[in-house]
């Protein structure tokens, strides 16, 4: 029998054979607890073998239906044909010099694709790293070399990473930050504009919010000692929430006359995930700076910071870097990722993955009031759970819909800042057959409640 691969050719289908996590990956799970580290956790403990499309099989040869995309990074599926083909090229070739001492062509094509892909027609340069959270220490360096100041101002409710600083980026405590301070100095945090939760309602909560996060940075830090404004234009693991209308538009606005620079957190929203290539787009804002990695290279490890030119040249030489940014073969999967997601139109799919989603997630809601809110744009949607008759927050409903979900064949995440929203990251290539097949899945664990 032939040895099937991953990637775009493996049978795009659920299929459960053993118990979820079976005996395989009940071995390896023991071997992963007695050797790795107990903080590193795992959603669901079904050690991979293969994926492609919109599936992920594992040892025991279940295949799970995928609406985490390895937390919207695989958005043109895992091992897609042009990621595989250019990253398997460059690794005959060379697999790192690091750019700082001799430089590659593929990591200059990359930031000339961020400077054509991201919103403005102003002069871009982009520096390249890692992972998110390394994108957004970059950030905030450049954002303070440029302005000479110090106060970074972030929002309730989001996220930004596990480092020393972007730990205190980010609002939520547990997992995060619990334990692990001292953190850096000179982070504030306002309100965010939260439509499901604003205590006047979704009519007042753009104007609102607004006018108090301004308040709080002009009284409590001084818009003059601000170098940047940090957000999510659609906000990850805070609770896929979506700023109210007219809210984004209005900090950039304020950010601009006070010479404080403006950052667009791009990291999970971006490349076509939510049905643009930004999510900062939708209200046409233009970020100073906008960082990115997850969904940037089909599943190898990139980051990139991309800003106006002045900015992003206001660091000194040496300043930005480090041994493996921009690493050759993780460019050469992000060139094969941007061109995958031309070819296929995968803004035009994450709309559709929208539509299918919204309607069936909205006859569910009418079904069960725990259902509180569903938001979102693209293929980056997600459900807030409640108790009944009320907006309390329900996580335990969360986990065991989302447990139901796992042992059915289906792969799904939670995320929220009261751990009680069940987010949804499709693959951008997952077919419209699988995609139903999963929202079946879906209302059958809700019946299980």
């Amino acid at each position: 029998m032939t040895e099937l691969s991953g990637g775009p050719a493996l049978p795009q289908e659920r299929r459960v054979v053993t118990a979820i996590p079976g005996p395989k990956s009940q071995e390896l799970l023991a071997r992963k607890n007695a050797a790795v580290a107990g903080g590193v956790g795992s959603v669901l403990p079904v050690f991979t073998v293969r994926a492609g499309g919109g599936v992920i099989e594992d040892v025991d040869g279940n295949s799970l239906i995928d609406f985490g995309s390895g937390i919207a990074v695989t958005s043109v599926g895992s091992s897609a044909e042009a990621v595989v083909r250019r990253a398997s090229a460059q690794l005959a070739d060379f697999t790192h010099t690091c750019f700082m001492v001799t430089p590659y062509e593929g990591y200059v094509e990359v930031c000339e694709e961020l400077a054509r892909l991201t919103p403005g027609d102003h002069a871009k340069k982009s520096a390249l790293f890692n992972s998110g959270a390394e994108a957004v220490e970059n950030a905030v360096k450049i954002a303070r070399s440029y302005t000479k100041r110090q106060a970074v101002v972030v929002f309730d409710h989001g996220y930004h990473g596990r480092t020393n600083l972007t730990m205190a980026l980010t609002a939520k405590n547990m997992p995060y930050k619990q334990g692990f301070g001292p953190f850096a100095p000179e982070v504030y945090r306002v309100p965010l504009a939260y439509p499901y939760r604003w205590p006047t309602g979704r009519e007042n909560c753009a104007e609102e919010a607004a006018a108090q996060a301004i308040d709080m940075i002009s009284k409590q830090i001084g818009a003059e000692n601000v170098a940047a404004i940090i957000i999510e234009p659609v906000l990850g693991e805070g609770g896929f929430i979506e700023p109210a209308k007219g809210f984004l538009p209005r900090i950039a606005e304020f950010a601009a006359s006070h010479g404080i620079v403006f950052v667009a957190d791009e990291i999970q929203s971006g490349f076509c995930r939510t049905g643009q290539w930004f999510a900062c787009e939708d209200e046409g804002i233009v970020p100073d700076l906008i960082t990115t990695a997850k969904g940037i290279a089909g599943g190898l490890p990139l980051a990139a910071v991309t800003g106006r030119a002045e900015i992003m040249d206001a660091a000194h030489s040496g300043g930005l870097g480090g041994t493996y940014g921009g690493n050759p073969v993780a460019c050469a999967a992000a060139l094969g990722a941007i061109e995958t997601m031309r070819e296929l139109d995968l803004n035009a799919k994450a709309k559709r993955i929208e539509e299918v989603m919204k309607g069936r997630l909205a006859a569910l809601r009418e079904k069960y009031d725990i259902i509180g809110d569903l938001r979102g744009r693209g293929a980056m949607i997600a459900i807030e759970l409640v108790r009944s008759g009320t907006k309390d927050p329900d996580p335990e409903a969360t986990a065991a819909v989302a447990k139901a979900c796992h042992s059915a064949g289906l792969l799904v995440l939670t995320c929220g800042t009261y751990g009680n929203v069940l987010r949804f990251l499709p693959p951008l290539v997952i077919g419209e057959d699988l995609l139903n097949e999963g929202l079946d899945v879906l209302e059958s664990s809700f019946a299980e409640l």
